[in-house]
């Protein structure tokens, strides 16, 4: 290790003893220079230190440290060096600062000659925000304004090249030239004085010595601070003391707050409650219609990003702030038709000159979307209705409502109608749909005074001289005509969804108003229960609502059949308040996501739309029951008849309701229906009648006196026909007189009913219209034994085909020859054992070409202990 560390040592001594020597002179008269105002102290010190200096150098090479200590003082001489050139080499921030721009300056004009605009734009955004350091100052520097002309010129001539030139530029590069071409527009105009002392003798500007103008403040702050101590005049701005800074507000600032406010929404960290107050206090200082419409649409458009969360509702002040609000611009925009608010209309970027009326021009458009904003304005209303008790006075309060938000409805479609005359707008049909399908949605589940109190505070509000094209005055008037209008026009100018859902909100109106036939076959035509799975799940509601509604309507009509084949697919299912958007059913071992959960949240109906579940639950088992029990009573002594099935949600609860050992009186709507079909089958039709008679929700349907009428007499036909089929076998003869005295029915009614039965072959007997009797045919009926036997047979048949199709299966492939020897004899065998089965049940029963009667053999079944009570 000596030999390593002594080469070392030689080879460096040697190399660098004349630096060496020349340092130590250098650094010695700096130490000298600096020790002028020392004490004496220090200076004997530095003259020790010089002395030992001396002696070092003097001194022989054998002299010097061995080993790693040579290293070691090397490398501290070394550190102190280095610092010595970082001072040396120390600039200030601000020449740091341009440094920098000229790198960014350097970097955008490789970019010019490269064509390259990503980069361009890159440094473009780094380039502003070192010039906004540099503005502290007060003054721009020069070279960013040469490269801003610069720029500008380059970007011209791009664009030009590229509109000439029929090969185009890569969709990258184009994006990035157009972000080039937005941010020098903007950034030149603040400043376009400087940039024209450029263009006129650019060798002068960059020369002169003189101070620049100061630079505008950079656009970071919402509203200007202005330090103001006089007092302003009410007519010309609005001053607001804030810190003991003044904040002024004028007539011409408007536009220039409203920019700053609308590149810092959305951002973090924002104070919307602060920016809705500035954007107050600019409406309350607008003058002219171009202020108000702007800050109008700006304003309203603010209070609607309070609402933007997915949990929360708007809240209530800011609601009707906005719906007072777009009032107050609908206002302004018929009393001003030169302006006018569409969808396509250009981006205005002059915030010191308003746009003003151009030659040939008839409009001047300002960039909006009315349907937009009365959408929002409606689904914030659902929202906060939903996160209200409904059961609760605040429901009513904020329910009335409603009606300030129909009449912005109103009058949004009577300008839409006025912009779509004029074929120059170019208005969009989907936007005249999209608001009259919302008026439609309000009206389409009312009741029809409702509809005309709505329309008349509307048309009230307009004036006498407002006409509408889509729904005139007097149309308007009648409920019906009304919403017939409204859909015939979304029949005609739209499809798809939309005209869907016009179709099913008709249809709906028409069942809650009592017209069943025309509700039934509109919606036979329509063809809907095919495609329906294919739409939304809104439209998938509505059209479970509708299907509701339609099958109510037969009901109150009379029309049990109809009504309980409506209500079996929603009410069979079990899960009426998902279908229905009424609630949401938590079953215990469901896996359902939070996020589909707040999704079935969201979906739900304000409580006002709902329908009553448990009026639905009573009219289907109402209807069920009444379709039910003859049913049982013609099958439920036949055990050869096929079973049929018409409700087996209603069968399930009678076969509950016939286990239960004990059953006190009925507390609610399905016990009261389980007793009367109790009472039913046992003939005790009175008794039935009592039962549905006392239950309370039929209050809640309109005519309710008219349904209990009805419901009687549908207990009276249909108790009629459960003793026929019951008790027909100990009868040769029955006389209508009889059968009318025993259900208190018309002999007319009576004959009307046994008559319907014998034709569908319900019932084997003839009507002698002579004698006005009933006389019954007795055909040859199986005993106990044989049924059961036949019963037998037909059970150990399925369970034999069963077993054979199952071996089958699992020796598929491997006993083809087992089939061929003697699977087919025993194939032969079986069949002739069904033949034999088939021709002993068509010998002793006829073939059962009609249905027999039944009654002398009912013993059991849901309704057996009924009967025989």
């Amino acid at each position: 290790m000596s030999r390593f560390f002594r080469g070392a040592d030689d080879s460096s001594s040697d190399s660098s003893s004349d630096e060496d020597e020349r340092y130590d002179s250098d650094e010695q008269q700096e130490q000298l220079g600096r020790s002028g105002g020392h004490d004496d102290s220090d200076d004997d010190s530095s003259d020790d230190m010089s002395g030992q200096d001396s002696d070092d150098d003097s001194s022989d090479d054998s002299d010097a440290p061995r080993g790693a200590a040579r290293f070691l003082t090397n490398a501290s001489d070394s550190e102190s060096d280095s610092d010595d050139e970082v001072r040396a080499k120390v600039k200030s921030a601000k020449d740091k600062r341009l440094d920098e721009l000229e790198s960014s300056i350097k970097q955008i004009e490789n970019g010019q000659k490269n064509g390259d605009w990503t980069l361009i734009s890159a440094e473009f955004d780094k380039l502003n925000r070192q010039v906004s350091k540099l503005q502290e100052g007060g003054k721009t520097p020069k070279p960013y304004i040469r490269i801003l002309a610069e720029l500008e010129d380059s970007m011209n001539e791009a664009l030009a090249k590229q509109k000439v030139t029929p090969k185009k530029m890569n969709a990258t590069q184009a994006r990035a030239l157009n972000a080039v071409k937005q941010k020098i527009k903007k950034t030149n105009k603040d400043y376009q004085t400087q940039l024209d002392a450029y263009r006129e003798d650019n060798d002068a500007f960059m020369e002169s010595s003189e101070e620049e103008e100061p630079a505008p403040a950079p656009k970071k702050k919402t509203v200007s601070v202005v330090l103001d101590e006089q007092p302003v005049d009410d007519m010309t701005g609005f001053q607001t003391v804030l810190g003991g800074k003044a904040v002024s507000y004028t007539p011409e600032s408007i536009f220039k707050h409203l920019r700053g406010i609308m590149e810092s929404r959305g951002k973090k960290n924002t104070d919307r409650e602060e920016h809705i107050k500035v954007m107050e206090q600019l409406k309350d200082v607008a003058t002219t219609p171009y202020q108000k419409i702007r800050v109008l649409l700006a304003i309203v458009s603010a209070r609607f990003d309070l609402g933007s969360g997915t949990s929360n509702a708007m809240p209530l002040e800011h609601w009707k702030a906005a719906e007072t609000e777009l009032s107050t611009l609908l206002a302004v925009l018929k009393e001003n038709p030169d302006y006018v608010v569409v969808e396509n209309a250009e981006e205005w970027d002059d915030d010191e000159k308003p746009p003003t009326l151009q030659p040939g021009e008839k409009y001047i458009k300002v960039p909006g979307s009315l349907v937009s904003y009365v959408e929002r304005l409606d689904d914030e209303l659902v929202r906060s209705l939903q996160s209200i008790d409904p059961h609760t006075s605040e429901y009513i309060e904020r329910l009335q409502d409603e009606g300030a938000l129909y009449n912005i409805i109103f009058r949004g479609l009577l300008y839409y109608e006025n912009l779509s005359q004029d074929e120059s707008l170019q208005i969009p049909q989907e936007s005249i749909n999209r608001i009259v399908m919302r008026r439609l949605e309000h009206v389409y589940f009312k009741p029809a005074q409702v509809i005309k109190t709505f329309e008349d505070n509307c048309w009230k509000d307009v004036g006498e001289d407002t006409v509408s094209i889509i729904t005139p005055r007097a149309q308007a008037q009648d409920a019906n005509t009304l919403v017939n209008v409204l859909c015939n026009y979304l029949f005609s100018k739209s499809e798809g969804i939309i005209r869907a859902r016009a179709m099913l909100s008709q249809v709906y109106f028409l069942a809650l108003h009592g017209e069943y036939y025309k509700a039934r076959d509109m919606m036979l035509m329509s063809h809907l229960q095919e495609n329906i799975p294919n739409f939304d799940v809104q439209s998938q509601i509505l059209y479970n609502r509708t299907l509701v509604q339609v099958g109510l309507c037969a009901f109150r009509k009379g029309l049990v059949y109809d009504a309980q084949n409506t209500l079996q697919e929603i009410c069979g299912s079990g899960r009426q308040k998902e279908l229905l958007a009424q609630g949401v059913m938590m079953q215990r071992y469901s896996q359902v996501s939070p996020e589909q959960e707040r999704l079935e949240k969201q979906r739900q109906l304000p409580f006002h739309m709902h329908i009553n579940l448990e009026l639905l639950e009573c009219v289907y088992l109402t209807c069920s029951m009444l379709l039910e029990i003859p049913l049982l009573a013609q099958t439920g002594s036949s055990p050869d008849l096929k079973k049929r099935i018409i409700s087996k949600t209603y069968r399930r609860m009678l076969e509950y309701h016939e286990r239960q050992i004990f059953t006190g009186p009925p507390e609610n709507t399905r016990d009261h229906v389980m007793q009367a079909s109790k009472a039913l089958a046992a003939g005790e039709w009175k008794k039935a009648t009592t039962f549905i008679h006392n239950i309370k929700i039929w209050e809640l349907m309109p005519n309710a006196e008219e349904i209990k009428a009805m419901l009687s007499k549908q207990i009276q036909e249909e108790g009629l026909r459960t003793y026929l089929f019951t008790y027909a076998p100990f009868y040769d003869t029955l006389a209508i007189e009889t059968l009318s005295g025993m259900f208190e029915l018309d002999n007319t009614k009576v004959a009307a009913v046994v008559s319907k039965m014998i034709s569908h072959e319900e019932l084997a007997a003839s009507l002698d219209q002579v004698t006005s009797n009933l006389i019954f045919r007795k055909g040859v009926e199986l005993s106990r034994l044989q049924s059961l036997a036949l019963t037998l047979s037909d059970k150990a048949s399925a369970l034999i085909e069963t077993n054979e199709r199952t071996l089958e299966q699992r020796t598929q492939g491997t006993s083809n020859a087992f089939e061929r020897q003697g699977g087919r004899g025993r194939g032969g065998a079986r069949g002739g054992g069904r033949g034999r089965g088939g021709g002993g049940r068509g010998g002793g029963g006829g073939g059962h070409t009609q249905r027999q009667a039944g009654g002398t053999q009912f013993t059991g079944g849901a309704l057996g202990a009924a009967v025989r009570g």
